[in-house]
């Protein structure tokens, strides 16, 4: 297996330890650009796109393997073995924090550090846990999906970015979506909108940094808020932020919290 070319992988960057950049729902690698040329100079950096995604390879996706996100978690598994040097941290956006965490149970031990940026375990509310949505909002959500891809792309995508005074931003992730396959991009949305991970994060000790923007469509705060309390070594950082992509539209916010982290690491673990 060809592992650079079926998840487009570029390492960039030196340092004693690595970190792995991995790219939510609709985007790919290239939307971390914003944020990633700051930690080169100090870090080992490795982007890589999920499969189906940006410049990945197409012909290697699996409906059955990528029908839930432990096929994306065991991709990610494969490159941090192959790439990764020293201690490694998982920077994951949106679902790809929860690929990151499924990853982490793959590789007990393997992972020093996570780095969530906008991450929800759930979407779906229950009793006793706010999600953001109701169910009858998810179905309606890939409802719509499922009909009507490129018009939902063109009216969620801006939405999603939020970042009112940016709205380059919001066409960049509208482009982004629109260039996805229709039917890979549909069954990742309905994979990531249904999953819940609760009880994959419940009690992760690896430590992890919790970003989440204050006014976040996707992630509300009550969701960083419950991720906080069920990790034990997390440190939660909500960034003035409207939107669910604090890396794009607020990156040095991002890099300010992520640089702070990453000082504890590197002291507790003399990197």
């Amino acid at each position: 297996m060809d592992l650079q070319h079926r998840n487009n992988v570029k390492v960039m960057g030196d340092g004693p330890a690595t970190l792995i950049f991995s790219h939510g729902f609709g985007c790919d690698q290239s939307m971390w650009r914003y944020l990633v040329t700051h930690f080169t100079d100090n870090f080992r950096v490795v982007l890589y796109d999920l499969v189906g995604a940006g410049k990945s390879d197409s012909g290697a996706y699996d409906h059955e393997k990528y029908n839930a996100l432990s096929g994306y978690a065991a991709d990610l598994k494969d490159i941090v073995e192959h790439y990764a040097r020293g201690p490694v941290i998982l920077v994951g956006h949106s679902v790809s924090s929860m690929i990151g965490a499924l990853a982490d149970r793959l590789l007990p031990g393997k992972i020093a550090a996570h780095v969530m940026i906008g991450p929800s375990p759930c979407y779906i509310d229950s009793d006793d846990y706010v999600g953001g949505f109701k169910s009858e909002d998810i179905d309606s959500l890939l409802h719509t999906l499922d009909s009507n891809y490129l018009g939902w792309s063109s009216t969620m995508a801006p939405q999603i970015m939020g970042a009112p005074g940016q709205p380059a931003l919001g066409e960049e992730l509208t482009n982004s979506f629109c260039r996805t396959d229709p039917d890979i991009a549909k069954q990742f949305a309905r994979v990531t909108f249904t999953s819940d991970n609760r009880k994959d994060i419940q009690g992760l000790e690896t430590p992890t940094l919790i970003l989440q923007s204050t006014d976040d469509l996707i992630a509300p705060v009550a969701v960083g808020e419950y991720l906080h309390a069920a990790m034990p070594n997390s440190t939660y950082a909500l960034i003035e932020n409207v939107g669910h992509c604090p890396h794009m539209s607020a990156p040095s916010a991002c890099s300010q919290a992520m640089d702070s982290f990453l000082a504890t690491f590197k002291a507790a673990h003399a990197v």
